[in-house]
């Protein structure tokens, strides 16, 4: 997050998980990083964090106007910005003759976020480096063995 030093106040919150903090930098307790983190919260959000950055403009807001200022936008801004998925990533090597070649690229390149980090072909096939998403990395695991009778079988490190 990048806080401005001129503001007079610069509260956040985030989330991962069940983890949360926030913080009202300054602000009557409770009136802004709760109101923010209630905000992540209302639109079930996670691995999150959101900044407010106020200049006091003489205005006073008392307790109820500095909450709904904080909270609704942030609010504001989180329906504004783009999501994206956090995908939790497994390493795997995997050795491939190349009769099995064939088959077994098409079902890597048919697994949702599967990555090829690397390929190199040796004298009776390739050998793959591969960041496969941690939730197919099972299925994978049994996909490629029965695919090739266990000629192919993907290595993923402790």
């Amino acid at each position: 997050m990048h806080s401005d030093p001129d503001a007079n106040h610069n509260c956040w919150a985030w989330r991962t998980g069940q983890t949360y903090r926030f913080s009202d930098d300054g602000e009557p307790s409770g009136t802004a990083g709760k109101p923010i983190l209630q905000a992540i919260d209302g639109q079930a959000l996670d691995n999150v964090a959101v900044l407010v950055i106020r200049w006091f403009g003489g205005i006073l807001l008392g307790s109820g106007g500095l909450m709904r200022a904080y909270g609704g936008t942030a609010a504001a801004c989180l329906r504004l910005g783009e999501t994206s998925p956090v995908i939790a990533y497994v390493s795997a090597t995997l050795s491939c003759p190349f009769s099995d070649l064939a088959l077994v690229k098409s079902r890597l390149s048919a697994t949702p976020n599967l990555r090829l980090e690397r390929e190199e072909f040796t004298g009776t096939g390739a050998d793959m480096l591969l960041s496969v998403p941690a939730e197919e990395a099972e299925r994978l695991t049994r996909l490629l063995s029965d695919l090739t009778s266990g000629r192919v079988n993907l290595h993923i490190p402790d």
